[in-house]
């Protein structure tokens, strides 16, 4: 994973940080561009094994059509009520559509770690369930933007 983070490292998070925050955090934002430009942002859940963020996402959206045509995509993951709360990542590259589409759970040996991270996590279930209207992207990310606003503290708000 390359960070591309150039500033605000004072608040980036250490490798170790991000792991743990987006293995606790469920909620991304998810940004496409369709064929005209015009930009889409939606919610969904993920998954994180240490190197690709999982999505499962619905093949009949706008964002699946969106990622069909062009797979580049920024995903925002970020927590905080107040200003010195504040944490997050944001990752971007290009997501790789894995296994079948839709999916109903047909043997794919490079989707059991991560549908066993995703059902434990979301579901709380050992074994994914599949209803035949999602599939999976895959994003390993080309950047990484991390910020943790609590190791400001004790050195004054920012102006």
């Amino acid at each position: 994973m390359a960070v591309t983070q150039r500033r605000g490292r004072r608040i980036m998070m250490t490798p170790e940080e991000l792991d743990a925050f987006l293995a606790e955090e469920r909620t991304c934002r998810v940004a496409t561009v369709s064929s005209d430009g015009a930009p889409h942002a939606g919610t969904l859940w993920f998954a994180w094994d240490g190197t690709s963020l999982w999505l499962y996402s619905t093949t009949r959206s706008k964002r699946w059509a969106h990622l069909r045509k062009d797979p580049r995509i920024a995903v925002v993951v970020d927590t905080g009520e107040e200003y010195g709360e504040l944490r997050g990542v944001e990752l971007s590259g290009t997501v790789e559509f894995v296994g079948e589409v839709p999916r109903t759970g047909d043997p794919c040996p490079e989707l059991v770690a991560p549908e066993r991270l995703f059902a434990r996590k979301v579901f709380g279930l050992d074994e994914m369930p599949h209803d035949g209207r999602h599939a999976w992207l895959r994003l390993t990310p080309d950047a990484v933007a991390s910020w943790d606003f609590r190791k400001l503290a004790g050195l004054g708000r920012p102006s």
